[in-house]
C-alpha cells in the first residue's frame, strides 16, 4: 500500500507520474475545481465571506480523494503553480479531513521525473494570500454577475452576463470612444529637414522651436514661410550626445497573449493554440 499521495489537477497526468514515482506514492486528480460558492444569497455573507459547496458533478470525486486520503501517511498538493491552482489545493485540503501536518504543497512547472522529485524532497504550505487573492476574483464574478447580468437581460440580450474584468474594460472602452466622437480636429504641420556633412553622417532633423518659442505650425501658409527661411539659413549641429541603451527580452506568454500572437501571426483558433499548447506541455 502507497504510504503517499499525490493530488493533481489534470487526469492525463497520472500515466507519467506513476512511471517514475514507484509504489511509494498514489496518484490522484481532482479534474480542476472541486468546490464553488453556493447559489444562496450568491454565496457571500455579510462581511463578504465566501461560502462553499462540492460541485454536484465532482462528488464522486471528491468521495474517491478522501479514501484515498485516509491510507495515507502524507497529502502532497500538486494543482498548477498559479492562483487558481494555489485555490484548487486549498479546498482539498478544506474537504480531505486531514491534519495541516499531514498535507503538504508542492509544484512543479514540467512532468519530468528530476522536477517532480525535486519538489517532492523541497515540499511547502498553501500560500494563503494566493489563496485570498483567488477568492476575492471569484467573490467578484459573483457580485457583477449577479447584479448587472439581469440588467443586461433586460436592456440588451437574454443570457449575456457581466464580468468583473470586462465590464470595466467596456466602460472605458465607451469612455474614450466618447472622447473621440467630441475630439475637435486641427490642422498641424510637420517640418523636418535631411542634414548631411562630413560629421555626423546624414540624418534628419525635425522643428521643434521656432522665435525661442514651441513651435506649432498651423497652416500651410505658415509651413511655407518658415521652410522657405530655413533655406535660406545655415544649419550648425551644437551638441552630440551619446547614450546606451538597454532592450529587455519580451516577457513570457500569459495565456490571453499567446492566443492573441497565434491569431495574429498564425490565423490559429483559441482552441487550436490551446490544443498545441497543452500537448507541449
Amino acid at each position: 500500500m502507497a504510504k503517499n499521495l499525490l493530488i493533481v489537477e489534470s487526469p492525463g497526468k497520472i500515466s507519467s507520474l506513476k512511471k517514475f514515482l514507484g509504489k511509494q506514492y498514489a496518484v490522484e486528480a481532482s479534474v480542476g475545481h472541486i468546490r464553488d460558492l453556493v447559489k444562496k444569497d450568491m454565496g457571500i455573507g455579510p462581511s463578504y465571506e465566501p461560502h462553499y459547496a462540492v460541485l454536484a458533478n465532482k462528488k464522486e470525486v471528491v468521495k474517491k480523494l478522501r479514501e484515498a486520503a485516509k491510507k495515507a501517511q502524507t497529502v502532497y498538493l500538486a494543482p498548477d503553480p498559479d492562483r487558481e491552482g494555489e485555490a484548487i489545493a486549498w479546498h482539498i485540503f478544506q474537504v480531505l479531513g486531514k491534519e495541516p501536518a499531514d498535507v503538504r504543497r508542492v509544484t512543479f512547472n514540467e512532468i519530468t521525473r528530476r522536477a517532480v522529485l525535486q519538489a517532492l524532497e523541497s515540499p511547502g504550505d498553501i500560500d494563503y494570500k494566493k489563496v485570498d487573492a483567488q477568492q476575492a476574483r471569484r467573490v467578484l464574478d459573483r457580485l457583477m454577475g449577479f447584479r448587472l447580468s439581469p440588467l443586461l437581460w433586460q436592456k440588451v440580450k437574454q443570457g449575456l452576463s457581466a464580468g468583473r474584468v470586462q465590464s470595466v474594460a467596456l466602460k472605458m472602452v465607451c469612455d474614450r470612444q466618447g472622447e473621440i466622437e467630441a475630439f475637435a480636429t486641427r490642422e498641424y504641420w510637420n517640418i523636418s529637414a535631411e542634414l548631411a556633412a562630413a560629421e555626423p553622417p546624414p540624418f534628419i532633423a525635425r522643428l521643434t522651436r521656432t522665435g525661442g518659442k514651441k513651435a506649432e505650425v498651423d497652416n500651410g501658409e505658415q509651413a511655407a514661410a518658415i521652410v522657405r527661411d530655413l533655406e535660406a539659413g545655415r544649419f550648425v549641429v551644437r551638441t552630440v550626445e551619446r547614450k546606451e541603451a538597454q532592450q529587455k527580452p519580451g516577457a513570457p506568454f500569459i495565456t490571453s497573449r499567446l492566443q492573441q500572437e497565434a491569431a495574429r501571426r498564425f490565423g490559429f483558433s483559441v482552441k487550436r493554440t490551446m490544443s498545441l499548447a497543452q500537448g507541449l506541455y
